[in-house]
């Protein structure tokens, strides 16, 4: 083994039931190869100096190990490889990480490929210079997994694109199975992984979680070689997710349609108009409820958001602050009322102080296909394609219909689709749910009916916004940490 020390001086500003395996450990020991089977002891111990969110420096000790590939007949091995690292000693204090929960973090920004390849440790720097999540989790004893996945802008020789939709998702599943192949072989417990991801990666984190088995998948991870063990997981962490994808156009405009661009100018009046029109058919056929609102329509969702979120994200925050930034605070914002402890605000208010919006309309399949989600759904040697009726219509004429593989697509990219009725039997069963009420990524609907979704279904879920927060934000990173903990030894 090679030792060597790595300081990353870091600092403290950012950062169900198991399913069983589909075949028997025996059967799939059989039919796997043996380049899919981990070797616990091919690792390089690596010292990192990790700063927890409270500021205090811990020396950690820890096993890294490269995993060339998760797959048997990978396409592109510098995305299809993982790396993972286990915790020895912290602060000299040796750990058991045998039983550990683990945090597979994925690190996907707009649906972009990623590579883990050639990392020489944990990536343990987050946003801001912050400690990331796979720090904070290895300096509290859990093992760490870093996925790479293919994206949707990876193009061969011939001019084809090879990791446009559902490349990414079916990568993480397939490295979902890898881990629960070797089960006994990597370090930790494979029955309580718990994904986690920002944005696009927020979007793939909660699909991972709530597609878990799904046997739509399943001649993707073949055609791949994909471990035989089970694809589902424990739990989920998304942050701030990109999707629902098909609706995402209607559901941006219903949210922020009234919100000037940057600039200060209106987007098309008509086409946010007719968009946020048709997002009331889609929210009906949701059947989505909620406690105290009963069914939630276009009429009553913005309550809902305000009601549930949005208020209590503001009384937190001016709870936190003392007497005197708070009344200056107050003064500075006076659309809020502030009392007996508690914010309240209209909702139109509401929209006026987060400000401009990010995106123009549509937002998401835009008509020039420049947007990176009509690129996630190229085919081909056709690197874009719209996805929606509306757009393609728009641009195509009225009798235009979407090429025939994209509606099993767009379900192969949706979390909700897996949570109709009775919900995906081999789903998450823990849900952590963050974002910033300024995030005009995408609509705040997206995540609200996720969570409404995931209650109603019976699941732990723990949803919350940051106030005055954008696009990215962890406000509460250490908690995240301690949430882990929390659910996995109720399971125990």
């Amino acid at each position: 083994m090679k030792r060597r020390t790595v300081v990353m001086g870091l600092t403290a500003a950012a950062a169900a039931a198991p399913t069983a395996a589909l075949a028997t450990a025996s059967m799939a020991r059989a039919a796997a190869p043996p380049s899919l089977v981990f070797d616990p002891h091919a690792y390089t111990e690596l010292t990192a100096t990790i700063k927890d969110t409270e500021g205090t420096a811990h020396e950690v000790v820890y096993r890294f190990t490269e995993v060339a590939s998760y797959v048997a007949k990978p396409v592109d091995p510098a995305y299809q490889s993982l790396n993972v690292s286990v915790p020895v000693t912290i602060d000299g204090k040796a750990v058991d990480a045998g039983r550990a929960p683990i945090l597979l973090a994925n690190q996907i920004g707009g649906y972009m490929p990623s590579s883990v390849a050639g990392a020489t440790g944990i990536n343990a720097s987050g946003m801001g210079g912050g400690t990331s999540r796979q720090g904070l989790a290895l300096a509290a004893g859990y093992v760490v997994v870093e996925p790479g996945a293919r994206g949707r802008t990876l193009v061969d020789s011939s001019g084809t694109y090879y990791g446009t939709a559902p490349a990414v998702i079916v990568d993480l599943k397939a490295a979902v199975r890898y881990l629960r192949f070797n089960k006994g072989r990597v370090p930790g417990d494979v029955d309580r992984i718990v994904s986690g991801g920002v944005s696009a990666g927020g979007a793939l984190s909660a699909l991972l979680g709530a597609s878990g088995d799904s046997p739509l998948y399943r001649p993707y991870l073949e055609e791949l070689g994909a471990a035989p063990a089970s694809d589902a997981i424990f739990a989920t962490g998304t942050w701030c997710p990109i999707t629902d994808l098909e609706h995402a156009d209607m559901a941006y405009e219903w949210c922020w349609g009234s919100n000037p661009l940057s600039g200060g100018s209106l987007v098309d009046r008509t086409t946010s108009r007719e968009l946020a029109t048709t997002y009331a058919d889609y929210l009906a056929s949701l059947h989505l409820k909620a406690k105290g609102f009963g069914s939630l329509t276009a009429r009553n969702l913005d309550a809902y958001l305000l009601k549930t979120y949005m208020e209590p994200s503001a009384t937190k925050y001016l709870a936190s602050l003392s007497a005197e930034d708070r009344t200056a605070y107050l003064a500075a914002n006076p659309f809020i009322t502030w009392s007996h402890g508690r914010a309240t605000f209209t909702w139109d208010d509401f929209l006026t102080h987060v400000g401009p919006r990010k995106k123009n309309a549509p937002a998401f399949d835009d008509f020039a296909m420049t947007s990176p989600e009509t690129n996630l759904f190229g085919t081909g040697t056709t690197r874009a394609r719209h996805f929606t009726l509306y757009s393609l219509r728009h641009e195509n004429g009225g009798s235009a219909r979407l090429d025939p593989d994209l509606p099993a697509k767009l379900d192969l990219m949706n979390p909700m689709h897996h949570l109709s009725g009775q919900g995906n039997g081999h789903r998450s069963r823990h849900w952590w749910i963050r974002l910033g009420t300024k995030d005009t990524d995408t609509s705040h609907t997206v995540a609200g009916n996720l969570s409404a979704r995931l209650t109603a279904l019976g699941d732990d879920v723990d949803t919350a916004y940051y106030w005055d927060a954008g696009h990215g934000a962890d406000q509460d990173p250490a908690d995240f940490i301690r949430w882990i903990a929390a659910v996995a030894d109720r399971r125990k």
